[in-house]
């Protein structure tokens, strides 16, 4: 694909009317699925800018998700870096993580479409966790898909999730993580389209799901952009995410495609090292394929058959990304890049002794960037989206950073 030039007209439009990011994008999926794929996008396009549903979104995010979160300054960090560093407190929203943006407002989609149940399939287990407290917040309920590994490293969610009235249903097949339960929770929506609706945490599936989830999320960039100008008294130099499926990085970086001053840089998740299945880098490392009804870079080896990824935070862990990120990358609007393992538990260590923040492990392969990314550009002015906070990551971090400190 040609590049395209740093422009709002190149970047802020899409997708087109298929659902294109340029080539990336669109619907591969059962004829099964198609016509609840057309109902939601009739509802999509009749409501997501509808001026009732927009206030009762916006209510539901000040009033019960704590929106708008804090922009924070990281003083300790600064000097540390020899920067200006900000932090995006996603980590304060409710439930802990950016994922209550996106969960609530599908729920207030999904009740306006007459759906009975919810469900959803989770990794790091954030989006489990929102999506079930937004169906309890309307009284419907709720099943989430996760991969059994998932359910074994982030146990303290599993909980979470029952205890707001989900059901949780660990999905043994295939890699046992989030793929897999994305998987599952596709074959249980094509079983009952109607009454069931399919809550997508990512900004991944056909079309229109990157799309909406992208301008439930963009309310991050929105504030961040704001609350930059109102604080630190201009725009930053850079804005950093993490970046798995892509949901709290489109949402931050959305409202920013149209200043050009600002350089935009997605971190995706090393793992163990460059090979086929020790990271899960899709941008990064991956090639074009179609996976889960996208049409975008994916991890799979010769003969075009998904591989296994490997992070150890579970969130990262998917062999794909969402189609407007592969579309912005080969555009030359946002640079990705990686951090490994080792690289997010140590910035993720830094943060928690320095600022008093402890980061979810995904968002500390953000502060990794950032940190590269001073190191650098000495003095720069640096946004990073903390997507959520680490309290889930207990039972990796105590197998981790805390053995080897000997605690």
């Amino acid at each position: 694909m040609n590049s395209l030039p740093r422009t709002a007209a190149a970047t802020v439009g899409f997708p087109d009317a298929r659902g294109r990011y340029g080539a990336f994008g669109g619907r591969y999926v059962p004829e099964t699925l198609v016509p609840a794929l057309d109902r939601l996008q009739a509802g999509v396009e009749r409501y997501l800018n509808n001026a009732e549903f927009q206030a009762e979104f916006n209510h539901e995010l000040k009033t019960w998700a704590g929106r708008p979160t804090a922009l924070s300054a990281a003083p300790n960090l600064s000097k540390r870096w020899g920067a200006e560093v900000w932090l995006k407190r996603e980590d304060l929203a409710h439930t802990g993580a950016h994922k209550i943006n996106n969960a609530v407002g599908q729920t207030l989609l999904a009740k306006r479409l007459g759906a009975k149940r919810i469900i959803a399939e989770t990794g790091a287990g954030q989006h489990g966790v929102a999506s079930a407290a937004a169906a309890a917040r309307l009284g419907m309920p709720c099943v989430v898909y996760m991969g059994a590994v998932d359910v074994e490293r982030q146990s303290p969610n599993v909980g979470r999730m029952q205890l707001l009235g989900a059901t949780v249903v660990p999905v043994t097949g295939g890699d046992a993580t989030l793929r897999a339960a994305i998987d599952e929770a596709l074959r249980d929506w094509v079983s009952d389209p109607n009454a069931t609706y399919y809550c997508i945490g990512s900004a991944v599936g056909p079309h229109p799901y990157p799309y909406l989830v992208r301008e439930l999320q963009a309310v991050i960039g929105r504030e961040a952009r704001a609350q930059m100008l109102a604080q630190a008294g201009g725009l930053p130099d850079v804005a950093v995410a993490c970046v798995g499926g892509g949901s709290n990085a489109i949402g931050l970086f959305h409202p920013f495609l149209g200043d050009t001053a600002v350089t935009l840089l997605g971190v995706e998740a090393g793992g163990r090292g460059a090979g086929l299945g020790d990271n899960a880098a899709s941008l990064t490392r991956g090639t074009p394929g179609v996976l889960q009804g996208s049409y975008t870079l994916i991890l799979q080896d010769a003969y075009g058959q998904v591989r296994e990824t490997h992070s150890v935070s579970a969130g990262l862990d998917y062999s794909g990304v969402g189609p407007e990120h592969a579309y912005l990358m080969k555009s030359g609007r946002v640079a990705y890049e990686s951090a490994t393992d080792d690289e997010a538990l140590d910035a993720l260590a830094e943060c928690a002794k320095f600022e008093g923040i402890l980061p979810a492990i995904e968002s500390a392969h953000a502060f990794f960037g950032a940190r590269r990314y001073a190191q650098a550009h000495p003095g720069a002015r640096i946004l990073i989206g903390c997507s959520g906070r680490g309290d889930k990551d207990m039972p990796i971090l105590q197998r981790t950073l805390l053995k080897d400190l000997g605690r």
